[in-house]
């Protein structure tokens, strides 16, 4: 597959041996232990009415679409109900990650984080290295090599090759 960039507008193949060990994207397993079941019927509540909502309207899609850098992200309740995940591709560094999704949607994390045991202090815009760390130690990370269809392609990339934005 051709990967087109859109900052030169040029079309170039990946080096299939760079490619297998080396991406532009990044995984991200976040498990979080859930207080109580009170505490899960809260996030329940709170992640359905967010996901029901028209998609401009979902706090959470408007953000990924602003951001330009996630290519899927989910929620998902695990073990009878007692841990979220949310599990997302990004591109770039776990800091900038981060960093915009604080920008973009701290509120959102402080939300869900009010119901979290061992949560950092909130709000997350004022503890931005807390955070940091907490999530650093939620994170599941995976076995290597992070295997991508497209090694090299952005989020960017993709959305110029299909002709969207």
């Amino acid at each position: 597959m051709n990967i087109f960039h859109r900052n030169t507008g040029t079309v170039t193949q990946p080096d299939a041996t760079a490619s297998a060990r080396r991406t532009v994207q990044n995984p991200l397993t976040l498990v979080m232990a859930i207080r109580s079941p009170e505490d899960f019927q809260a996030l329940s509540t709170r992640i359905k009415n967010i996901q029901a909502a028209p998609l401009e309207q979902n706090l959470i899609w408007t953000a990924l679409d602003k951001l330009k850098i996630v290519h899927f992200a989910r929620f998902v309740f695990m073990e009878n109900n007692t841990k979220l995940a949310i599990i997302t591709t990004y591109d770039g560094t776990f800091d900038d990650y981060l960093n915009e999704f604080i920008d973009e949607i701290g509120d959102v994390f402080n939300a869900l984080l009010l119901h979290m045991d061992g949560a950092p202090p909130l709000p997350v815009q004022q503890n931005r290295s807390a955070f940091r760390d907490y999530v650093k130690a939620n994170d599941l990370g995976g076995i290597d090599p992070f295997y991508s269809a497209y090694p090299q392609a952005t989020v960017l990339d993709i959305q110029a090759a299909l002709g969207e934005r």
